[in-house]
């Protein structure tokens, strides 16, 4: 749509997501010299808070980069070339990581699933017992899969791989999750979390983490895996006094600084949890009496951070978000791999509040009633009314 659309844009994709004017007062702050003393002082505070965010006492590494450089960290620092690794594929997200891995050359394993479900620890439990020789050097899981809206129970994972007394690391992406649901590193014992700058952090896409254990480290330091820009040696030697062994991304750790800051500071971790928790339920509230399937099949499993919902039999989902962004300025996500055109996803995490989330399920109300699709209207009410009772 052309010309100017009075008020704002409606960004309710599942990231990037809206920033708080306080981080983008800060991204546009002067940048300063990445090697004097002010900057390791900034260095030292935003890797400290990044600690905070991830729940560990150990290191967190931070890469000019999107998640996916992350990624590829996670893998090369702590594996060898040819290492067989197992990846639980609950949606877009577990299939492109499995392309990334397969890409490097590493020899991946895949437990397939419908999409519509988290990770079940006894088929994790049952692969990792017929690997007799141990061979898996890894698991890969998706925390909070973003196309689908199901999180995993990764807790349960850990037990699954320890209760067989099997070696494999586990390797974790937490995009979606975190700063938005709850995630504990150490608690969890995971070895290496996957993170990104552009969705419960509130800060355009461009920063990545990786969180690592002990294991990890130990396991960094045998790995002949070829790596330079990704290589956590360096990053660890500059670190210590908040540098980084490149040119950082002077601007970003800016608003880093500032996003963490509320979140931890200002709003509180667990507020924010338990915000996020509400918000999705409201909205669930709304799809429900609308007469549409989620496409998480698992009541234990609903995300925090987005709802993936179907549209009706033989309803175009980009039809639908096409008119809800030219009648209402509103972006929706789209639907992922197999579930392109027939999946449309809410983002409910990062900057939001109530009147954001009235807004955004108005808006989609409206849109399937322009597109004809059987639904039964007031599911905008139903949401309204939980979140009162929720307050």
């Amino acid at each position: 749509m052309s010309g100017h659309q009075p008020g704002r844009h409606f960004l309710q994709i599942p990231g990037p997501t809206n920033i708080p004017g306080a981080v983008l007062a800060a991204l546009a702050k002067p940048t300063i010299d990445h090697r004097s003393d002010e900057f390791g002082q900034l260095g030292l505070e935003v890797l400290s808070n990044l600690q905070r965010i991830f729940k560990t006492n150990k290191p967190v590494f931070m890469f000019p980069s999107s998640a996916t450089g992350a990624w590829e960290a996670a893998l090369t620092n702590v594996l060898n070339p040819g290492d067989s690794i197992l990846i639980y594929d609950t949606g877009y997200f577990a299939s492109q990581w499995r392309h990334l891995a397969t890409n490097l050359g590493f020899n991946v394993e895949v437990i397939e699933s419908d999409w519509h479900t988290p990770v079940n620890a006894a088929r994790l439990t049952e692969q990792l017992i017929n690997d007799r020789n141990q061979h898996i050097k890894a698991v890969c899981i998706v925390h909070n899969e973003t196309s689908t809206g199901v999180t995993s129970d990764v807790a349960k994972v850990r037990r699954a791989i320890d209760d067989v007394r099997h070696p494999a690391l586990l390797l974790v992406d937490t995009v979606s999750s975190l700063a938005s649901i709850d995630y504990q590193h150490d608690e969890w014992q995971v070895d290496v979390s996957v993170g990104g700058s552009q969705k419960g952090l509130m800060l355009p896409p461009g920063l990545s983490f990786n969180a690592v254990s002990d294991r990890a480290l130990k396991c960094h330091a045998n790995s002949q895996f070829p790596k330079s820009y990704w290589n956590w040696g360096e990053m660890l030697s500059h670190n210590k006094k908040g540098f980084f062994p490149y040119t950082p991304a002077t601007n970003l750790i800016f608003g880093l600084q500032e996003s963490l800051k509320l979140i931890l500071d200002e709003i509180g971790l667990q507020n924010v949890f338990n915000r996020h928790a509400r918000h999705a339920a409201a909205t669930r509230e709304a799809v429900r009496h609308w007469g549409l399937q989620m496409v998480c099949q698992d009541p234990t499993a609903f995300s925090s951070t987005v709802t993936a919902v179907m549209t009706p039999a033989n309803g175009s989902a980009n039809q639908l978000r096409q008119i809800i962004l030219s009648k209402f300025d509103m972006s929706l996500g789209t639907g992922l791999g197999k579930f392109n055109d027939r999946v449309f996803r809410i983002g409910h995490l990062g900057d939001l509040n109530d009147l954001s989330l009235a807004g955004t399920l108005s808006g989609i109300e409206m849109g399937l009633k322009i597109c004809s699709f059987s639904f039964r209207e007031g599911g905008v009410s139903k949401a309204l009314d939980y979140l009162v009772r929720a307050d």
